[in-house]
This record gives structure tokens, sequence and C-alpha cells, in this order.
């Protein structure tokens, strides 16, 4: 048993590594194909190497066993392929056509099926004129190994020609390093199928590394940016990506959610009259405010755009019972916001908070191009809530009927209807009032 000592150790890495990324990174689907695809070549190493060193290979019930055991193999094929169509699938394409290189990464995937078939099919042939190839002079002339060669070499080129297709995107940095080590690394483990053993341990083993090197950079770089970034983005969005993939977040999704708008009162006067420095520390201080809040209930600030703040509730992620939730944000906003403008104001130059609350359905979705993305919602609601926005009053929340319909036990109190810019009819107006 000595002899598979290497093969079990370089199984064990393997292993090792799949449970490291499906421990660390569970919810990406990248990841958990990454870890799935460094299981099976684990599991196929180990049990591959024991059953040739239990019965060796040249004996006819030895080699039925074998051709049994590729399928180990060909799940190793088809889920490292499966881990780069998911890749694939978190590059923006902008308006490159991705089905081509899908569509080859699934022929690839096939043919890593093929490949055990023709091993469960023709066993002897496989241990006889593929299995430690390399080994044996004129094996290249034989039919035997290119029956077995052919698919794994067909799998491996559509794995590179993706690649290849992948850089047509032009990927970022943390996405470049990854692709390339994978690219890098599927050399070393096509050629561990015509190895000795102790060679097949070998080239998997830098196999492992160069695709292990690739995918830590990828997460370390990514990691940097993420903490960088989540200053700047909703934490929301990213987790969308992250769970879902880029392709799933792009999609546009149609949905009642509940927007709310607050805006700072007297604030353009109050920025002509003061340094640009004072005002910055004032916006600092109202923005971090407002996140907390939106954050603690799990809602998404879409925009800062001055002294506006647009904050969605229920989408990217769903919210039961979102109106409920936007307004109680909405009520400890104000109060927040409130102490901020205490704090800020001056005798001649007041601050005040103003809020807009509407419920209705709107389209969200992420767009943007290949260097920006940004997610988005369109609809009526988002209209509305900035329209009642405009007319609160200092420490006002104006509220629209389908939030009031909404609101549960949550009292608003009744005002008269209103004339809104881009709504053709009057709008039911409601108040939130100090307490709720």
């Amino acid at each position: 048993m000595t002899a598979i000592i290497p093969q079990v150790l370089v199984s064990l890495v393997a292993l090792g590594m799949a449970l490291a990324f499906i421990s660390a990174d569970r919810e990406s689907p990248t990841s958990r194909a990454l870890a799935a695809s460094l299981a099976w070549i684990g599991i196929a190493i180990f049990v591959n190497s024991s059953w040739l060193e239990l019965s060796p290979h040249w004996t006819s019930a030895g080699a039925r066993i074998g051709g049994w055991l590729a399928i180990t193999e060909s799940l190793a094929i088809i889920t490292v392929l499966e881990w780069l169509l998911r890749v694939r699938r978190t590059i923006p394409a902008g308006a490159l056509d991705t089905r081509g290189g899908d569509g080859m990464l699934r022929l690839g995937q096939a043919s890593g099926v093929l490949y055990s078939v023709f091993a469960i099919v023709a066993p002897e042939l496989r241990a006889s004129e593929f299995q430690f190839a390399a080994s044996k002079p004129g094996a290249l002339g034989h039919f035997g190994f290119w029956l077995f060669a052919g698919p794994i070499l067909f799998s491996g080129l559509t794995g590179l020609i993706s690649v290849l297709l992948l850089m047509r995107r032009q990927p970022d940095r943390p996405e470049r390093i990854r692709i390339v080590g994978f690219a890098v690394a599927m050399p070393f483990f096509m050629i561990a199928f015509v190895l000795s053993e102790q060679a097949a341990a070998i080239s998997t083993l830098i196999g492992e590394m160069m695709l292990l090197i690739g995918s830590v950079h990828y997460h370390v770089l990514q990691g940097q940016r993420g903490q960088f970034m989540s200053r700047f983005l909703s934490f929301q969005v990213a987790e969308l990506v992250r769970q879902r993939g880029m392709k799933h977040a792009m999609e546009q999704n149609f949905l009642e959610i509940t927007v709310v708008v607050s805006d700072l009162r007297g604030f353009t006067a109050y920025a002509q009259a003061n340094p640009s420095s004072r005002v910055i520390d004032v916006l600092r201080d109202y923005y971090d405010e407002v996140g907390k809040v939106v954050g603690e209930y799990g809602g998404t600030i879409k925009d800062y755009a001055g002294d506006g703040i647009l904050m969605l509730v229920g989408a990217p992620l769903p919210i039961r019972d979102h109106a409920v939730v936007g307004l109680r944000i909405a009520h400890r906003v104000r109060d927040a916001v409130t102490n901020v403008t205490q704090r800020w104001s001056s005798d001649t130059h007041a601050l005040g908070i103003g809020i807009g609350v509407a419920s209705g359905f709107v389209t969200v979705g992420v767009i943007g191009s290949q260097s920006r993305l940004e997610y988005t919602a369109v609809g009526a609601a988002v209209n509305l809530a900035s329209r009642l926005c405009e007319q609160a009053l200092h420490g006002e929340i104006l509220v629209d009927g389908r939030t009031m319909e909404l609101a549960g036990d949550i009292a608003l109190e009744s005002r008269p209807s209103v004339a809104v810019k881009g709504f053709a009819e009057p709008v039911s107006l409601y108040a939130l009032p100090a307490a709720i």
C-alpha cells in the first residue's frame, strides 16, 4: 500500500481544498462548483489508485471494475467545466453572444460522459492501451488510446476555447487571474490520465496548485475590493450577485415594493452660506445615520444625490410586509436625521428633513456596462415618493394611498388629496404621526 501514498496525499489535498471553498463561501454558485470539481478530482484519484493497487488492471475482472470507476473521472471533468460555466455567468458580456461558449462547455461535459461510457463498454482496451500510455512505446498509434484520449482532449479543448472567449469580454484583474489559473491547470489535469501513477500524482498536484493560486488570488482581491466598495454600494446588491451570479442578478423583475425618499430642508441656502468642508461633514453625518437605519431593516439605498436619498424596501432581496418596514424606516430616519439637523443648524440657516413614502409595482434590475453596474428601480412608485418628499415640510412623512392599504395596524393621519406632477388624478395623501 505504500506505493499509493503519493496518490492518497494528492487526493487529500484536493478534498481539503474542496472543503475550504465550500465552508468559506457555500452560498456562491461558483464556489460550490469549484468545491465539487476538487472533491471529484480527489475521489477519482483515491478510488482509481486504490483499486489498481488492490487488483492489477491487466486482469479481466480488475479492468471491468476499473471501467466503472472511470465514472468518477467523468464527474471530475463535468464539474470542472461546470465551474467554468458558472464563472462565465458572473462576467458581463455586453453585446457579445455567450450562447456559443456556453454550448461548447456543455458539449465538453457530454464528452466527459462519453469517456466513462467507453470505459464501461471496453474496460480491457482502456487498461491495456490508454492507462499509463506515456510509459508504453507506440501508444499513440493504437486505436484504444485515441478512443479514450479523444473525449478527454475534446473536453479540455472546450475549456481552453471558453477561456479565450472569456478574455474577449475584457474581465477585470481578479477574474483574469482566476481564468488564467484554470487555463494553466487544465493541461496538467489532462496529461495525468496517461502518466505513470507517481508522475500522475505530481502532475495532478501541480494542476491543483495552479487552480488554487488563481482562485485564492481572486478571492483575496475580491475581498479587498468588497471591503472598499461596501462603503459605496449596497450590501444587498452585492449579496444578490454573490448568491445568484451576475447573469441572474441582471435579470429584470417586476414586483411591488415600498420606496422611501428623504431630503434635507434648507440645504441649498445652507450650502451657499457655509464652507464646502462643513457641507461635506453634514452630508457624511446624514448619510451615516440613514445608512444605519436602512441597513438595520434590510432595505437598500439606491441613490445618494446631494441631500436626497432614495431607499428601496423589498428589492433586490424580498422583504415581507415591505410597506410596514418602509414606514418604520421613514420614522427612524426622521428621528435620526432631526438630531443631525439640530447639531449642524445655525442661527441664520436652519436645516430640516422631509420624507415621502410610496408603494407600487416597479421594474428592478442591474443595468450598466462592462465598466460600471448599477441597481435601478423604475416605476410610478419611485416618482411618487420623490414628489411627496418635495411637498413634505420639516419633520413630515407624507404617504400614498397604496402604502396606507398595506400598512396594517400602523395608524396614518388622513390629508386632502393633492395634485402631483406626472399623475393625471389627484393622489390620496396621508401622514405618519410622530409615534407609531
